[in-house]
């Protein structure tokens, strides 16, 4: 069968579709540029670096640790200050600031058994291995433009993008760094109906009430 009895009841019936955003100051998300931020560093100097970086953060601590192989020479604690004092984590009230937080870097070669699997040779002839495994999925569709994404997932981007421009532009003083938003959509089938419910979630200055 070209479809199965799930698809084809999802295609026919009314039903609620929620995504989420994160803001560049949420943990998860700052933890993720604190290690692309790493990464852009190392290739400026040297394009074939190999790099497993992970990144931790909490209250008043950044942990970076991972195997990286490379010839780049970098400061990774002035790396890792640089870009949580890019997002907006100046003050330790806010959870943590870049000049006064602790940093603590684990940073290993890589294994050699990986690299011997990976390097390429280019007399043998022999396909090279790949250096790691994940899953991945995504598509695109016609819910939005010109994000072609679904549109719980563009909404919610949309509305963090805004509240990124108040706080930068000053147009909302008490703004802080993290914030999440969520978006539920009712669809009819693959059609984006309505929107159902909207939240917005942010940090914000401890003199600021509901």
């Amino acid at each position: 069968m070209k479809n199965s009895s799930k698809e084809t009841t999802v295609a026919s019936g009314k039903y609620l579709f929620t995504s989420e955003s994160v803001s560049m100051g949420h943990p998860d998300k700052l933890a993720d540029q604190i290690s692309d931020g790493i990464l852009d560093a190392l290739f400026a100097q040297d394009p074939y670096s190999r790099v497993a970086c992970e990144t931790m953060v909490t209250t008043g601590l950044a942990v970076v640790a991972g195997e990286i192989t490379t010839t780049a020479n970098i400061s990774y604690q002035d790396v890792i200050r640089n870009v949580i004092r890019d997002v907006g984590y100046t003050d330790d009230e806010m959870g943590i600031s870049a000049d006064t937080c602790a940093v603590m870097v684990s940073i290993d070669r890589q294994s050699p058994d990986i690299a011997q699997g990976v390097n390429e040779d280019n007399t043998s002839g022999k396909e090279i291995g790949a250096g790691d495994q994940g899953l991945m999925f995504g598509y695109a569709c016609r819910d939005t433009e010109p994000e072609l994404m679904p549109m719980p997932i563009a909404l919610s981007h949309r509305i963090l993008n805004r509240l990124n421009d108040a706080r930068f532009g000053n147009e909302v003083n008490w703004l802080r760094p993290d914030s999440k938003s969520q978006v539920t959509v009712e669809y009819d089938g693959f059609t984006p109906v309505k929107i159902d419910t909207v939240v917005l979630s942010t940090q914000h200055s401890p003199d600021v009430e509901n």
